[in-house]
């Protein structure tokens, strides 16, 4: 097995050398907190060979894309020898002077049990809802105990890696009154040189001048109270966005019972996407959606009981890939190809609040630029757009209102085609290299 050979901006480097208990780095996009929690779950198992680091991500996918990946990579660098087990989600290492890593998620805390770790390392703990994120935190803790043969010295220690995501958890624990043993080193995106050199700039770009305190300097500011699209401006964003029949359409579309939500849109020469039509339709048919959509939007061709949909693209809620609407336990997405639309889901939901971020980003982002628009006609968008508020009791869309529905259509058609694809495509382009 090679040294340990690190190479790490300040922040980092300070961060790592941490003896504290409870350290906790909140650092903006791009800081390094990834590799950091890397680098000091590796240099925690090389402590003994009998000792077992545990990780934490949100969810299952931050695990199996994000995780396992950047954890093998740091073992090869090294020249340990191992096998991860995605059944157990453990890294077993079969190396001397190294030990085994567990992963887990955060998604049912109340199933963080059956192992003793020697030291945890939890990523983005802030995305929980507060009272989550505490009872995860607990158990983490309680679970980090194991006394690896040859340490003299025990220290178990739990490290919290996470964007600042408003007054919550996080900064309640470390920030506004820390107990002792707890830490907090905060750091910005412009600490990491090996950044690209538009990397920032693109930040600008996406996200909207709230939030860029947050994700650029990571800093502690309110997020979740209040308007949830809060760059929608009545007067700003919306102006006439006239149908173009040469343009293809784009449409978002949520599954639900009663309304089901569907947003269409064009994308401009000049970068601009233009909210042209909705269809809000109290029904949760499926059958019956579609054939409102091929009515108005579908062009002529050589069967008139088959209108010509090839310049429609739907972008559906991916849960359409289970939820059944029909008679014949058909899915909403093999319905809506059935119908001769292009579909392009994603694989799973993207976190809610990236989501709503990157729709906020369009409506203003931090260069006071806005990129998308909505036609009077469409009140439903509207209206939504300025009545969706946060839920005071759970920090995330208030979904009692119905307000939810017509800008989730739109989210899912922003995200799966100007994030998820792209990624897909980034993610095909690497592995054939």
């Amino acid at each position: 097995m090679k040294a340990l050979d690190l190479v790490m901006t300040p922040p980092q480097a300070e961060f790592f050398m941490m003896e504290d208990k409870y350290p906790a780095l909140v650092a903006g996009f791009g800081s390094g907190k990834s590799e950091t929690m890397a680098n000091c779950a590796v240099r925690d198992a090389m402590m003994s060979s009998d000792s077992l680091v545990a990780l934490y991500e949100p969810t299952y996918d931050l695990i199996r894309l994000i995780m396992a990946p950047r954890m093998e990579e740091k073992l090869v660098g090294l020249g340990v020898r191992y096998k991860y087990n995605k059944t157990e989600n453990i890294i077993y290492t079969s190396s001397s002077g190294i030990g085994d890593f567990v992963l887990r998620t955060l998604e049912n805390p109340a199933r963080i049990v059956g192992y003793e770790s020697y030291r945890a390392h939890v990523d983005e703990l802030d995305i929980l809802p507060e009272a989550k994120a505490q009872l995860a935190w607990q158990k983490i803790i309680a679970r980090n105990r194991q006394k690896p043969r040859g340490i003299k010295k025990v220290l178990n220690r739990v490290s919290a890696y996470t964007t600042p995501e408003g007054f919550k958890f996080v900064y309640k624990t470390w920030k506004k009154n820390p107990k002792p043993g707890y830490r907090l080193l905060q750091a910005a995106t412009s600490s990491n040189p090996f950044l690209p050199d538009d990397y920032i700039q693109g930040l600008m770009d996406s996200y909207p001048p709230q939030l860029i305190a947050a994700y650029l300097r990571g800093e502690f500011v309110n997020l979740t109270q209040g308007t949830v699209y809060l760059c929608f401006d009545r007067k700003e964003s919306v102006k006439p966005c006239p149908y173009n029949p040469a343009l293809p359409l784009h449409i978002g579309m949520d599954f639900n019972v009663n309304p089901m939500s569907a947003s269409v849109h064009q994308e401009q020469p000049n970068g601009e996407i233009w909210c042209v039509g909705e269809f809000a339709e109290m029904t949760s048919n499926t059958h019956d959606l579609a054939d409102k959509i091929a009515k108005r939007y579908g062009r002529p061709s050589f069967d008139p009981d088959k209108p010509d949909l090839s310049h429609i693209t739907i972008y559906p809620d991916p849960a359409g890939t289970q939820q059944k609407t029909s008679a014949q336990g058909k899915t909403d997405i093999s319905i809506l190809r059935e119908k001769g639309f292009t579909v392009i889901h994603m694989n799973a939901h993207p976190l809610i609040r990236d989501r709503i971020n990157y729709v906020n980003g369009w409506l203003l982002n931090a260069n006071r630029v806005r990129r998308y628009f909505v036609d009077p006609s469409c009140e439903n968008v509207i209206q939504c757009f300025e009545q969706l508020v946060y839920d005071p009791n759970t920090g995330q869309p208030d979904k009692k209102s119905g307000a939810d529905h017509m800008p989730d259509s739109v989210g899912y058609y922003l995200w799966t085609k100007h994030v998820w694809i792209p990624a897909q495509r980034h993610q095909s382009e690497h592995m054939n290299r």
